[in-house]
């Protein structure tokens, strides 16, 4: 019996990935050539995909904004959770990364769901706004750089529903949160933002330990 987060050894992880994660080949293939990029760490685990796909259906999510897009595995998996009938804006501003990610959303036959932007993110969701999208999201997956996490958690909080769900990446930071001597900028802005969002009254909270760490906001 154990009251607290177990760890996680090499061994342990590569046990989760066989028994509790099911990728298609597509997937795999696609975190196979994301990995032999330079920037392959930017790639999401593959149990974090997994639960962003069980996220997505049981918040039976239709309308969806992907903030960081990378390669585009976290939007393949979040898209085939989807219905035929969803819509996932994936906010990007790389053509070389998201180019990858294209060819295997047509491989799976998930491309026309995926209505890719490519520019800056928050003039991306300022237009969703605009044309009419507050209160009109179910899930927000945000996953890109960490000092512009408030203005793009601030948006994301306009565009849910009520009872719509955000999913911030990266909130335990390599664990360097936790270091008072981790001084640097990203650090101190994760750490500034995990502040603000464990006293926001506007949301539900859980910081979930899965991969670098997983912070869910449940718009009230």
């Amino acid at each position: 019996m154990s009251n607290r987060t177990i760890g996680m050894s090499d061994d342990l992880l590569a046990y989760l990935l066989s028994e509790g994660v099911r990728e298609n080949d597509i997937q795999r293939a696609l975190r196979a050539e994301t990995a032999r990029l330079p920037q392959s760490g930017m790639q999401i685990a593959p149990e974090e995909g997994a639960l962003l796909a069980m996220l997505v259906r049981l918040t039976s999510a239709r309308r969806v904004v992907e903030i960081g897009t990378f390669t585009g595995y976290s939007a393949l998996t979040m898209a085939l959770a989807m219905p035929a009938d969803g819509v996932l804006v994936a906010c990007d501003h790389s053509r070389e990364w998201t180019d990858v990610g294209q060819r295997y959303w047509r491989q799976a036959g998930v491309d026309e769901l995926i209505d890719l932007r490519i520019g800056e993110a928050v003039d991306t969701l300022d237009t969703l706004l605009d044309a009419g999208g507050a209160r009109q999201y179910d899930f927000v997956f945000i996953d890109a750089d960490k000092s512009g996490y408030p203005d793009y958690y601030e948006r994301a909080l306009k565009l849910l529903r009520p009872g719509g769900l955000a999913a911030v990446d990266n909130t335990l930071w390599h664990g360097r949160v936790s270091d008072p001597t981790r001084q640097d900028e990203d650090t101190r802005a994760i750490r500034a933002f995990n502040r603000s969002l464990r006293d926001d009254a506007r949301i539900d909270l859980c910081l979930l330990p899965v991969a670098d760490g997983v912070t869910l906001a449940r718009k009230r």
